[in-house]
């Protein structure tokens, strides 16, 4: 039987109502943080049992396209039985959320996601103890350096087409090494977990200009590279180096989508990023889904994706 997922709605329903949980599933709901209504964020529940499912944190570039991540994530998400979440992290509020700035503008971004997770594991009667986690762009930013600040939150990362990375260099200060500031404290403990966490990178095959976007300062370029493939590509040989360094076997994996540009839309539609995403998150569990959906003849989800992007959007920029 096929399931379809509605249109993005606006929920109200307290958080701490959680025998309304069940009544939430199947929707792209946009929420208020409870206790701080000005914080918006996007929720998938999926048709399955929702306590003890995985969460899977899905974060925008600097376009703040949030509602289109959870649009195109949604039939992921339900396909394999897991939460998502896309924060929006405002510009007025989270100017600087990709280096996890801490401002006087607002809480800093990492607290601010917290927040959500917590919110939503009381919606649904689940303690959370890690995080699947994604980023595009400026969220590739956010998410690798929300596993430095909190590495055991984290459970497996996927970073895609980040415009340049904190490097496991201890001699460069954060948000360009690990040498840690008043900011972000970073010790010998924090380092070893963080360089334990299974991570990958997703870059399109043409995402090689040095857009205006792209941080082209010359530190960085002879750091990092000279483009989102090159960088991609550097950190993560410089994060392999630095675990074998601790004697640490983590996986890393990098990948070039094919057909892509620094559109998120083009990744999704063209590189098939949605499904390579769940697969390095998930694994198996998406296989065995899909087998299930093929038997029961449910549309693919590449398609179900694509009819639910808004191609005219400014969202799919970057």
């Amino acid at each position: 039987m096929t399931r379809t997922i509605s249109p993005i709605t606006q929920e109200s329903i307290p958080t701490s109502a959680t025998e309304h949980a069940g009544r939430l599933t199947g929707r792209i709901l946009k929420r208020c943080l409870q206790q701080d209504p000005e914080h918006e964020y996007f929720l998938y529940l999926p048709q399955t049992r929702l306590v003890k499912a995985p969460m899977f944190v899905s974060v925008h570039g600097i376009t703040r396209n949030a509602a289109e991540h959870a649009r195109s994530f949604a039939p992921f998400a339900e396909r394999t039985g897991v939460i998502l979440i896309a924060p929006l992290f405002s510009a007025d509020r989270f100017p600087g959320y990709q280096r996890l700035a801490r401002t006087d503008k607002g809480p800093p971004a990492d607290l601010a996601l917290d927040h959500i997770v917590a919110e939503v594991g009381e919606l649904v009667g689940s303690h959370i103890d890690r995080l699947f986690m994604f980023g595009y762009s400026g969220g590739g930013q956010f998410v690798h350096r929300y596993a430095l600040a909190h590495p055991l939150k984290v459970a497996r990362l996927v970073v895609a087409a980040a415009g340049w990375y904190t490097f496991p260099d201890p001699t460069r200060s954060y948000p360009s090494g690990l040498k840690g500031t008043r900011d972000m404290p970073v010790d010998g403990q924090k380092t070893l977990h963080f360089l334990s966490i299974p991570i990958s990178v997703l870059v399109g095959d043409g995402d090689t200009l040095r857009d205006p976007e792209l941080n082209k300062s010359r530190r960085i370029d002879r750091q990092q590279g000279l483009n989102r493939l090159e960088r991609g590509r550097r950190w993560i040989r410089s994060m392999e180096m630095a675990a074998r360094a601790y004697q640490l076997h983590t996986e890393y994996h990098f990948e070039e989508l094919p057909t892509s540009d620094h559109s998120f839309t083009n990744c999704m539609t063209r590189g098939g990023m949605g499904e390579r995403v769940f697969e390095l998150l998930f694994g198996s569990s998406v296989n065995r889904r899909q087998a299930h959906d093929n038997e029961t003849d449910t549309p693919d989800a590449t398609a179900e994706a694509g009819r639910m992007i808004d191609l005219s959007s400014k969202e799919s920029k970057r």
